[in-house]
């Protein structure tokens, strides 16, 4: 399953009464008809300096007994990564990318090596200086088989390991197997946290970096703190330290933060009636993701009806896809229309075919599928999944389609759901760069790609806008990438959602992109 999902760590409230009685609503209570009438949520989070100083609290999701500090593995600590570590380039606020490690990168001719100069004065948490061959050592161990890392499917086509090497301390020369003018934005993955060379054996457990805390305790699966890394090359961090607790659903996780006892819910996004609970208590409030999660019914394109392209437009064009945001996100997030790359990335084109049911009745009929009746299965994993399958299913009644909403087992979902039916409620967080949502989600062979869809066109225009060295002409081939996913692909896109996040009150500076926030300068008004 996808590596953004973190399965059996995202406990959400569930759809009926039981997960939220103790906030005394669901989202049930929550629906279009009340909508008008409930709380305005905030758009954004308190705003203000932080005093320095205090211990920010986080409650985050229950974890594998497996799980490690090495942010190559798939089982990784995933809250820890940006106290602990940096990348050699990142996400800026932007969306843009930005030094961190490296503070800058170049390709030759035909971008199929490049190399990266990086930053000098650089310390580990145990003192040592980072050079060029930390650098080159993260990448060979991502690539390691023995890892297992997700982030190697992505760059194992790449990187050319026999050919990496370190031109001195601090250069780092990476040569490619084939041509890719995008390649320094896949290394903003949060599997690509730089670690020690030769620590492949200890960093699940030391989690020694170069980032603004330094490791004080961890158990898989259970609590942890982090403490402020003094020498770090940005300064010191505003907080002296952030503790982790692992809490086991939402609901408690909610309370939790409602009782002043934690200060931030991490990788928690609150239904709307949770989220309209906290944000009018006296003690926390809402922090609004802008467009923070792409929301997705993949068909599977291997299965009837879903191998006919013109039953899989047909599910498009029969559906309105602001209809389907005004009812399951009550207007937080933004219509999709069925393209993956959200409105915030540079490479999107706003371009699209427009709702049209008589069209998909057409199209449906040429197909010998007319009065189509299709299962589409939801689980309480996600608390927008089957608000946003009963919007689809009232909007695509209008071209004949008959949608049987079914609900699986939240705990199976991404086991026994996901990908092995033909039609299914997904997410993913947003901020990937738009190479890597293409190769990661719809080249052909991905093992994340969880429509199976392969088209060789396709692939070959990834390819292309890969060599492509010019940067307009580049985000042209994007552009024809996204048209050609709408046109011909498996994935319908209804939206992208806000995520809602909980946070106290006293917090200041939470700032999130990418898919993490900004641990350096977040802090505590009256720590």
């Amino acid at each position: 399953m996808p590596d953004i999902h973190h399965p059996g760590r995202r406990s959400v409230l569930a759809a009926g009464a039981a997960g939220a009685a103790s906030l005394g609503a669901s989202w049930l209570l929550t629906g279009c008809t009340g909508a008008a009438s409930a709380p305005v949520l905030p758009v954004a989070a308190r705003q203000g300096t932080p005093d320095r100083g205090g211990t920010l609290r986080i409650a985050r999701p229950p974890a594998s007994d497996a799980e490690t500090l090495d942010p190559a593995s798939a089982l990784s600590a995933y809250e820890y990564l940006g106290a602990l570590y940096n990348r050699l380039v990142r996400i800026g606020r932007d969306g843009a990318l930005a030094p961190d490690l490296a503070e800058s990168w170049e390709p030759d001719d035909q971008a199929r090596t490049w190399t990266f100069r990086l930053r000098k004065g650089v310390t580990f948490h145990d003192g040592r200086a980072f050079t060029a061959a930390d650098a080159a050592y993260t990448l060979r161990h991502i690539l390691d088989k023995k890892t297992a890392s997700p982030q190697a499917a992505v760059l194992a086509p790449l990187v050319d390991t026999d050919r990496l090497r370190t031109r001195d301390d601090h250069t780092l020369v990476v040569p490619l197997k084939t041509p890719n003018a995008e390649f320094p934005s896949l290394l903003t993955h949060y599997n690509c946290y730089v670690v020690p060379d030769g620590s492949a054996r200890s960093i699940g457990r030391t989690g020694i970096g170069t980032g603004p805390f330094k490791l004080e305790s961890f158990a898989p699966a259970g609590p942890g703190r982090v403490t402020a890394y003094t020498d770090h090359w940005q300064g010191r961090p505003v907080l002296d330290a952030i503790t982790f607790y692992s809490v086991a659903d939402m609901s408690a996780r909610s309370n939790a933060l409602l009782a002043g006892q934690v200060d931030l819910l991490s990788q928690t996004n609150l239904d709307f009636a949770t989220a309209r609970v906290i944000a009018a208590s006296d003690r926390a409030t809402i922090a609004r993701v802008e467009n923070a999660q792409w929301y997705v019914l993949p068909m599977l394109t291997t299965e009837k009806p879903f191998t006919d392209v013109r039953v899989r437009q047909a599910m498009k064009l029969a559906y309105d896809p602001e209809h389907v945001v005004k009812v399951a996100l009550q207007g937080a997030g933004t219509a999709g229309w069925d393209n993956p790359v959200p409105p915030s990335d540079p490479a999107h084109i706003s371009a699209h075919p427009e709702h049209d049911p008589e069209k998909a009745r057409h199209l449906l009929k040429k197909a010998g599928h007319e009065g189509l009746a299709v299962d589409l299965y939801t689980s309480s994993y996600d608390p927008v999944f089957t608000p946003m399958a009963l919007a689809y299913q009232d909007s695509a009644r209008r071209a004949g389609i008959r949608v049987r909403v079914r609900t699986a087992a939240a705990d199976s979902y991404y086991t026994q759901i996901w990908m092995k039916k033909p039609l299914m409620a997904t997410y993913w967080y947003t901020g990937r760069p738009v190479d890597q949502l293409f190769t990661q989600v719809f080249r052909g062979g991905s093992s994340y790609n969880e429509t199976a869809w392969s088209d060789k066109d396709f692939d070959a225009l990834l390819d292309r806008a890969r060599r492509e060295t010019d940067d307009t002409r580049r985000r042209e081939l994007y552009g024809e990438a996204q048209t050609f996913v709408v046109d011909k692909g498996g994935a319908i896109t209804p939206m992208f959602a806000d995520r809602l996040v909980g946070i106290s009150r006293k917090v200041r500076g939470y700032a999130e992109h990418g898919f993490e926030f900004d641990y350096l300068r977040i802090g505590l008004k009256g720590a």
